[in-house]
Order: structure tokens, then C-alpha cells, then sequence
């Protein structure tokens, strides 16, 4: 039995840089790349960011699609992937601290108007302007797993007001905290900043539509960094053209990368980020390597994904 590590993405971690990670962990793992396979038969376990329906049929033996990262929806969503082949994720801390660090970077550029000073600068430009006052702004934080209720946290300790949305009840100390469909309008007409965290399921697929965004607060700000199909951003264009938002932060799109001939490119409400947000595993690939394990002894998996609810 074997662990084969193929991220499918370039411009991040080398599969071999995994590698040698997760046997820094447990050197007597038996972990490949697609450079050293082998005996393609022998792989019951692969790490992935996005499974090749190419790889997957080369690998008769497959027992677990572990994801390098939390959204499983494009795995879960194969009808490739045989039914008995279970899925697990991963909850690392180092992404959850890097996400929330992106949103509260972002809020606080438009709080303190940089891009407006940046601007100025070219022109040699003294030109005060009163930034947004913390304790009177209100930040909504959409999805409150891991990586939501760290980032609403964060948000609450600088000073904001926060409120918090989920399909499911949840509690966050400082976090006034909404759930239910009927409760998310509400929500985006009070909120001056939106961080969306939102996994893809087919009740988020197009959730912010043009209907959605109206309810949004005049002049806010919408900020994406759960999963690109989110958005309809067609709607978003005409949204921001009328400034329900104003601005929208994206570090996804619906089609990644974003194609060159987008309209997000070059819209001025809108700033773009290549799926940055989460950038570092941490110690995270030591979850990797006791899956692995948990595996082979036939123990419970860490993060295991129930395929039917796709998270």
C-alpha cells in the first residue's frame, strides 16, 4: 500500500516538496509522486488539490481521495469516483489564520482608504480623509466552520462589530451570530464589509444572484475566499455599477484562473487575488500521514467528508 501525492497545481508547493514533508513525518511511509509511481496498484491513498479523472482510472486500488486543503466539492462531485473510495479534508490551522489575516487585511485597506492615498501619492497630494471608525463598522462573516469563526475572531478583536451567518445554529463569544435562509438578507443590508467563507453545495451555487446582492448595504464591500460559484458575476458587475457593493475583494472565481478577457479584470469596484488566501499547510501534512495510517489499520479517519451532504 502506498500514498501518492499529485497537487495537480503549479505555482504552489512541488509534489515533491509534500513528499519530503510527509516523510519528515514518518519516514516509513511509503509516499510517491507521479515521478517515482511505480506500480500504479499499489496506491490506495492520494493527496490532491483537484483529481485527474485521468489518474483516477489508473488506480484500481484507490481507498481515500484526501484533499490538501477544505473544499471537496469538485471530488464529491466526480461521478468517476467509485462509490466505495472514501474522501477527507483537512482543517489545518496555518489556512485558517491566513484566510482570516487576507479578509482583515482587505477590510482595514478600505477602513483606512489606501488605494484613495496611494492614488494621491502619484499625484503629490496632501489630502486628508476621515477613515471608517472600527467600533461603528459592521463586518458579516458568511460560514462559521474553522476558518469563519477564526476569521470573525480576529475581525471582533480589532474592534468591529461582527456578525456571523451559518445554515446552522453556532455560537461565537463577541459574535452576534444569524442562521437560515431568511435571516441572510437581513444580515447584507446591515453589514459595510462581507467576508464570504461559504463552502459549494448546491445551496450555495449563484447565491449571490442580482436579487441577493440588492439586499446588500450601499457602498459595502463583498469579499470572496470560499468558493468561486458563489457569485454570479455577471450580476456582480451590474451590482457594483450601482454600488450595492462598492467593491468586491475576490481571491476566487468561478472559473480559476480567471480568464484574461473577464470583465473583473478590469473593473475599477473590483480586486482580484490568484487563491492566495490560504496559502501555507502548517502541520497540517502530519494529518496526511495519520490518515494514511488510520487507513491501513482500518481506524476512523481525521476529516472524514460525508459524500452525501459533500462536506
Amino acid at each position: 500500500m502506498a500514498l501518492l501525492i499529485e497537487t495537480g497545481l503549479t505555482g504552489w508547493m512541488s509534489d515533491a516538496d509534500i513528499a519530503r514533508d510527509i516523510r519528515a513525518v514518518d519516514p516509513d511511509l511509503d509516499v510517491r509522486t507521479p515521478d517515482t509511481i511505480g506500480d500504479a496498484d499499489q496506491i490506495t491513498m492520494v493527496a490532491v488539490a483537484g483529481l485527474r479523472d485521468a489518474r483516477l482510472k489508473e488506480l484500481p486500488n484507490l481507498k481515500l481521495v484526501q484533499k490538501l486543503g477544505a473544499g471537496v466539492e469538485t471530488i464529491v462531485g466526480n461521478p468517476n469516483l467509485p462509490d466505495h473510495v472514501r474522501v477527507a479534508r483537512l482543517k489545518p490551522d496555518a489556512p485558517a489564520q491566513g484566510i482570516a489575516e487576507w479578509f482583515v487585511a482587505y477590510v482595514l485597506r478600505h477602513q483606512r482608504h489606501m488605494p484613495f492615498y496611494e492614488a494621491a501619492q502619484t499625484r503629490a497630494e496632501w489630502l486628508p480623509k476621515e477613515p471608517g471608525y472600527s467600533p461603528n463598522t459592521t463586518v458579516g462573516v458568511l460560514g462559521l466552520g474553522h476558518i469563519g469563526s477564526r476569521s470573525a475572531l480576529m475581525l471582533r478583536a480589532i474592534g468591529f462589530q461582527v456578525l456571523g451567518w451559518s445554515r446552522s445554529p453556532k455560537e461565537i463569544d463577541g459574535v452576534t451570530c444569524l442562521h437560515g435562509d431568511d435571516t441572510l438578507p437581513e444580515l447584507l443590508g446591515q453589514c459595510d464589509h462581507v467576508c464570504a467563507i461559504l463552502p459549494s453545495t448546491p445551496e450555495t451555487k449563484g447565491l449571490f444572484d442580482a436579487d441577493m446582492l440588492g439586499t446588500m448595504k450601499p457602498r459595502s464591500q463583498l469579499l470572496n475566499a470560499g468558493r468561486g460559484d458563489l457569485i454570479d458575476e455577471a450580476a456582480l458587475i451590474d451590482a457594483l455599477d450601482v454600488g450595492r457593493p462598492a467593491h468586491a475583494v475576490l481571491d476566487v472565481t468561478s472559473t480559476e484562473p480567471l480568464p484574461s478577457h473577464s470583465p473583473l479584470w478590469s473593473h475599477s469596484g473590483v480586486t482580484i487575488t490568484p487563491h492566495v488566501s490560504g496559502w501555507h499547510l502548517g502541520d497540517a501534512l502530519a494529518d496526511v500521514a495519520e490518515n494514511y495510517r488510520r487507513l491501513n489499520a482500518g481506524s476512523p479517519l481525521l476529516h472524514e467528508v460525508d459524500r452525501t451532504r459533500g462536506y
